[in-house]
Parts: structure tokens; C-alpha cells; sequence
């Protein structure tokens, strides 16, 4: 199997891990099961308490439930405003890092060349993971708060426990979280090239060794006629006479007999 069918594969099934988190973060948000209390005042009789980040809700044993939504949205605690906030980034992250995995993916031919998908899909694979984070905060953030009042012995109001949306919550982080790392490395690893790649490389070079080989010729190679030297003239030794003499001779040598 080719490495680009072995990339396609796998980028098909992290879009799917990403898509089915993300379907179950965004389940959880008009779910009121975030936390639940049973109080029983008497056998037959059993009231249900459960609430989520927009309202909170009662039912009984005779199947009658209300639900009522929190009346000031300024008087809320800071706690659940940023619940909300990172909850509404999940979301929102998660549906742009899947149209952007949608566009840079293999197996959908849209867009330019295998680098600038690549590029596309490491953006939607940041994506996915941002939205990952934002639920996987959200949502422990929501259980540590409600699990350190239910051991606190000072804390005197109702206490709750952790719903099924958390669970279920945690559950679509980890899948996104899963798939967007995964999408991440492979497709950064093709669409951004390395350090070392950037770095121009020199080109290699060879050095001859000047040997009497070297400046050696055939012997059908053609005659050289020394011409007048072409360098200053200053105190003449016996040395330079004699090449004089020679040059004005309009003599002929091989090359060989210099060497």
C-alpha cells in the first residue's frame, strides 16, 4: 500500500473520530442531566433535582417535572459564564475544523496541490484540537467544582452529583482530542517541511590534485610559442637574459618541457 493511500485512510477515519466528538459536545449542551440529587421525603414520594448550564429542573415519582431557567443572566457566578463560553467555543471550533478538513482531506480532490491541502488540513487538525480543549476544560472544570462540594463537610446547601452529560462530554473530548492529534502530525509532517529541508545546501566540490599528470598533454597536442613576459621589468639577473634570448629566437617548445 502506497504511503499517500495509507495517509488518505487515516485521515478519513480522524475525521470521523472528530465528527462523532463533536456530535456528542454538542449533544450535551441541551442536556439537563450536567448534575442530578434524589431527595426522598417520604417512601413514595421521590424528587428528582437536575440542572445544566441554562437551567434547572424537578420531577417526581408521579412523572410531573419543571424546568426553570435561571431568571438573572448578570447575577449568574463567574464559573458558569465561563462554562458557557468554552462550551460555545467547542462547538463552534469543531464545525470550522471539520469544513476545513473537509476541503484540505485526499480522498475529496478539492483545492490546489498536495502541499497547500496539507496546510489546510494541519489548520483543521489545530482546529479540532482547540475544540477538544475547550470541552475537556469545560466539562472537568464543571465536575471538579461539583465533586469538591459533595466532599466538603462545611458545604450546607444541596448537594449534586455528576450527570450523564459530563460523562458523555468527556467521552467527545477525548475523540477530538484523539483524531485532531493524529490528523495534526501526519498532515504537518507532509505540508510543513523541516528546518533542514530550508537550509540551502552547498554543492559538493571536488579539488584536483595538481600533479605532473595534470598540466601533462598528448603528444599530438599543438606546439605553444612563448610571447614577451608580460610583467614589470626590474633589476634583470642572469635568469631573465637568457629567457629573453630565447623569446627573441622565436623558438618552439613542447608543453612537456616545462613541466
Amino acid at each position: 500500500m502506497k504511503y499517500r493511500t495509507l495517509v488518505m485512510y487515516m485521515e478519513i477515519g480522524c475525521f470521523v473520530s472528530c465528527l462523532c466528538g463533536w456530535i456528542l459536545v454538542c449533544s450535551t449542551l441541551p442536556t439537563e442531566y450536567w448534575t442530578f440529587s434524589e431527595v426522598g421525603s417520604i417512601v413514595l414520594t421521590t424528587s428528582n433535582y437536575y440542572s445544566n448550564l441554562w437551567r434547572d429542573c424537578i420531577s417526581d415519582t408521579t412523572g410531573v417535572s419543571d424546568c426553570k431557567d435561571y431568571p438573572s443572566m448578570l447575577a449568574l457566578p463567574v464559573f458558569l459564564h465561563a462554562c458557557r463560553a468554552l462550551a460555545i467555543c467547542a462547538v463552534i471550533t469543531g464545525f470550522f475544523g471539520g469544513v476545513l478538513t473537509l476541503v484540505g482531506m485526499k480522498c475529496t480532490k478539492i483545492g490546489g496541490s498536495e502541499v497547500a491541502n496539507a496546510r489546510v488540513t494541519f489548520a483543521g487538525g489545530l482546529t479540532y484540537l482547540t475544540s477538544g480543549f475547550c470541552g475537556m476544560i469545560t466539562y472537568s472544570w464543571w465536575a471538579n467544582k461539583v465533586i469538591t462540594e459533595f466532599l466538603d463537610p462545611s458545604f450546607r446547601a444541596q448537594k449534586f452529583e455528576l450527570g450523564a452529560a459530563v460523562f458523555i462530554g468527556w467521552g467527545g473530548s477525548i475523540l477530538l482530542l484523539s483524531g485532531g492529534t493524529v490528523l495534526t502530525y501526519f498532515s504537518g509532517k507532509e505540508g510543513l517541511p523541516s528546518s533542514s529541508e530550508k537550509m540551502p545546501r552547498r554543492p559538493g566540490t571536488y579539488a584536483t590534485a595538481r600533479t605532473k599528470r595534470t598540466y601533462m598533454l598528448p603528444a599530438s597536442s599543438s606546439r605553444v610559442t612563448l610571447g614577451p613576459p608580460l610583467y614589470y621589468e626590474g633589476r634583470k639577473s642572469r635568469a631573465t637574459r637568457v629567457t629573453r634570448a630565447t623569446t627573441k629566437t622565436g623558438q618552439t617548445f613542447s608543453r612537456d618541457s616545462f613541466v
